[in-house]
């Protein structure tokens, strides 16, 4: 009954549209530009497909809040690249393929930039960021916002991940009570949901690689200065970075060719055209043979099941010619001291560069600084209903970055997190480094909070290396991801590794929307077998 209903829903775009029946709501990115090079589906019939099925899904049905605004001009420039294609005119890889943007990045198609917070709904900055204007440059429809964690998870100590006051909270397309995680949650959430075969998100900190990882997606945090961050509201320049959210690898490395590239204002990108390269060209299927792989299980003991879905994993990469390597962690301390000081430098950072925003924003936002936000917080009864702002005010608290103690802070932060990396890539000669991305999403519970497993994601965040999750396996029908860790600027070589694993093991399902776990037949029979 339940699994009917659900495959009800993920009809819901393949009945849309006369010829978009040929495609499935669940189509790679890759798949939709074949169907359009065919003749087999339009632009127009792609975006009016997903905008009745966002109907269906995100704001009825099961209802996953995912997608936050719906760009009003999606429609007409759908017909305007249905027009260029027929007139022979192609604009890029991703000509006529609509996309989702997690909404803390800009754009100009007159939807609001909220960062999910009602102190930014009336953000409507009329610009798009660059990595937005290299999307529609190479052809992507903009389809609307996605739904995330408020201030992108950093505004109090007890957040709800998932949860803004201007989206409510998004859902796991697998088991409705569960965590879709954050901060990316609904860019995650809508792709594996079959909303959009491409989302972008943003991390800090394991905001992309957690959310794909609970949400059964493939997710890339790119080496910091890959990507421009112009125009996205910031936590830290010396951290934040955007990236794709996708269901396959191939989709990311297609999204990765097109955004990846250095924006004059964004000095942090100076190196990347130099560094970037044709990431799809570079998949291959046999790229796991001879290559070495370190194995780091920082979260061995904490869920038997996912321990279980790494084993297999990792049998998975001996079978396909992967030398494994047990390496040597780092210590607890170096680990402990590393999250000392990431947790201060952060709120460092997040004051000088929010602060910096606002002061760009349209006049119609009212909240000029952090200070102004913490007061708007406090008169506003839906922000802070559920958790506090703590963050927010030991932000506030701190002095300016000019202040010599940050910056040598900072150095030994990013030397401490580089060194711990580079060493265990570099004792054993590896191509990279494989980690559980976590255990399974855990229930939402806003009085007592939700268990946490672990992730791998604190050293290539403090880094600023790059960080790859790919789906792995399932723990009772909830998804599990697999890491893949490398150093600064190897994405090309991340992608290919997660690439041969994707294809060896096909190891991704689609969600079927259930209300909790204990609706899966075998679960159900074992709670009440009478």
């Amino acid at each position: 009954m339940i699994r009917s209903a659900a495959l009800g829903l993920a009809l819901a775009l393949a009945t849309a549209g006369g010829a978009a029946a040929q495609l499935s709501p669940y189509a790679s990115a890759g798949e939709q530009q074949a169907a359009l090079t065919d003749g087999r589906v339009t632009s127009e019939q792609l975006v009016r497909g997903y905008l009745e099925r966002i109907e269906r899904i995100d704001r009825a049905g099961p209802k996953l809040n995912a997608v936050l605004a719906l760009n009003p001009k999606a429609l007409d420039e759908a017909r305007r690249l249905d027009a260029e294609r027929r007139a022979g005119k192609m604009r890029g890889p991703l000509h006529g393929v609509p996309i989702l943007l997690k909404d803390n990045i800009e754009t100009a198609d007159g939807t609001a930039t909220t960062a999910g917070s009602l102190a930014l709904a009336a953000n409507v900055a009329g610009r798009d960021a660059p990595l937005v204007t290299r999307l529609t440059d190479a052809g992507a429809i903009v389809l609307g916002k996605t739904n995330l964690s408020e201030w992108a998870n950093f505004r109090g100590n007890r957040s709800i991940s998932g949860w803004s006051a201007v989206g409510g909270l998004v859902r796991n397309p697998y088991s409705l009570d569960r965590t879709a995680c954050g901060s990316s949650s609904g860019s995650g959430a809508a792709v594996a949901a079959g909303l959009a075969a491409f989302a972008v998100g943003t991390e800090t900190d394991g905001s992309i690689t957690c959310p794909a990882a609970m949400t059964g997606v493939v997710g890339l945090k790119p080496t910091v200065g890959l990507v421009s961050r112009t125009h996205v509201v910031p936590i830290s320049p010396e951290q934040d970075t955007a990236g794709p959210m996708t269901r396959t690898v191939a989709d990311a490395a297609a999204m990765l060719n097109v955004i990846a590239g250095t924006d004059p204002a964004d000095p942090a990108t100076r190196e990347a055209d130099a560094r970037k390269s044709n990431y799809l060209a570079g998949l291959k299927r046999d790229a796991l043979k001879g290559a070495r792989i370190g194995v780091w299980f920082p979260s061995k003991g904490r869920s038997p099941q996912t321990d279980a879905v790494f084993e297999t994993a990792l049998q998975a990469l001996r079978d396909q010619g992967a030398v494994l390597v047990d390496v040597k962690a780092p210590d607890e301390a170096t680990l402990a001291r590393i999250g000392e000081l990431e947790g201060d430098l952060l709120r460092w950072e997040f004051k000088a560069a929010l602060d910096a925003y606002l002061a760009t924003t349209p006049a119609a936002v009212k909240s000029r600084t952090l200070a102004d936000l913490i007061a708007f917080n406090r008169a506003e009864p839906r922000e802070l209903a559920l958790f506090g702002q703590e963050i927010f005010e030991a932000a506030q608290a701190k002095p300016p970055i000019t202040d010599p103690a940050y910056r040598e802070k900072r150095t030994v932060a990013r030397k401490l997190a580089r060194d711990s990396l580079d060493k265990m890539l570099s004792e054993q000669t590896l191509d990279a480094i494989v980690s559980p991305s976590g255990g399974p999403p855990s229930i939402v519970d806003p009085v007592n909070g939700g268990p946490f497993f672990g992730s791998p994601s604190r050293l290539p965040a403090v880094s600023g290396y790059p960080h790859l999750t790919v789906p792995a396996g399932y723990a009772t029908g909830l998804p599990v991801g697999l890491s893949f860790l490398g150093p600064e600027w190897s994405e090309a070589r991340l992608l290919a590794l997660g690439y041969a694993f994707e294809q060896a093991t096909r190891a991704r399902r689609e969600p079927e929307f259930l209300p909790d776990v204990a609706a899966r037949p075998d679960i159900a029979r074992a709670y009440d077998p009478r």
